[in-house]
């Protein structure tokens, strides 16, 4: 079985997010068979809501389509390593994999910060890769907020 990498698709959400003002973070959800069934950028300065990131608007969409609370099976792409909210998140979801670009060493809760999965009370932790596209995750964020601090 070969490996198809989904982040692409989680890059083109960053970018629009960007280009909505918001910080460039994509997230896509892919089932088992290898359907996109959901795929979100950040939106919480459009939506005027701290918990529209990318991750937490394609969970709360797979969850709509599938028409349950549960995603097993399913595997997320985020051009960012989640925060703690989403991490949390991704776990009551219980994602089967979890994708990730970029570590984020201020903000990440998977492999800095909190680190939820590695906590006893985390009730279902993913298969976790990072560093998938990375470079380019990395390269885009640089971008957006080299830009802000300028204007």
């Amino acid at each position: 079985m070969s490996f198809t990498s989904y982040m692409s698709i989680a890059l083109e959400q960053a970018r629009a997010a960007a280009a909505r003002g918001e910080v460039p973070v994509g997230a896509v959800i892919v089932a088992a068979d290898g359907t996109v069934v959901a795929q979100a950028g950040n939106r919480t300065r459009e939506l005027n809501d701290p918990t529209a990131h990318a991750e937490v608007l394609a969970i709360r969409a797979a969850c709509a389509a599938a028409g349950f609370e549960r995603l097993g099976g399913h595997a997320l792409y985020v051009t960012l390593e989640p925060c703690a909210m989403c991490a949390a998140a991704i776990s009551a979801a219980r994602l089967a994999r979890l994708y990730y670009g970029a570590s984020d060493p201020k903000s990440g809760g998977v492999a800095q910060g909190a680190r939820v999965f590695s906590h006893a009370q985390c009730h279902h932790a993913p298969d976790v890769y990072d560093a998938i596209a990375a470079a380019e995750s990395e390269e885009l964020l640089k971008t957006f907020f080299a830009a802000k601090r300028k204007g």
